[in-house]
């Protein structure tokens, strides 16, 4: 079972995760990792600024990691945020009665 830590932290990808743009932001750099920033307003039709604030709820949830290129900002997903995502969502999976003893 989950502590409470975990579950807040849970709870705050899950949010960050619940906003349409965000989402594609984080699926575009699944596929695609260091992606400027910039590169994601021409995607999304979006201004810079959307964007930039877009990226820092993600950044402050710990899905996406940041490093500075020259005066460009790259952006990557965290690893460790996908794995925690879908240990959660695989311990929503139902236990059959079969499997259950």
């Amino acid at each position: 079972m989950a502590n409470e830590e975990e579950n807040f932290s849970d709870v705050a990808a899950l949010r960050a995760l619940g906003h349409p743009v965000r989402l594609g932001i984080v699926r575009a750099l699944a596929a695609q990792p260091e992606t400027c920033a910039c590169d994601f307003t021409e995607v999304f039709d979006v201004s810079q600024p959307t964007i930039s604030q877009h990226l820092k709820v993600l950044r402050e949830a710990g899905l996406v990691t940041s490093r500075r290129r020259g005066v460009q900002i790259c952006y990557s997903v965290h690893p460790e945020a996908v794995a925690s995502l879908t240990a959660l969502v695989e311990s929503l999976r139902p236990v059959r009665l079969a499997e259950a003893g």
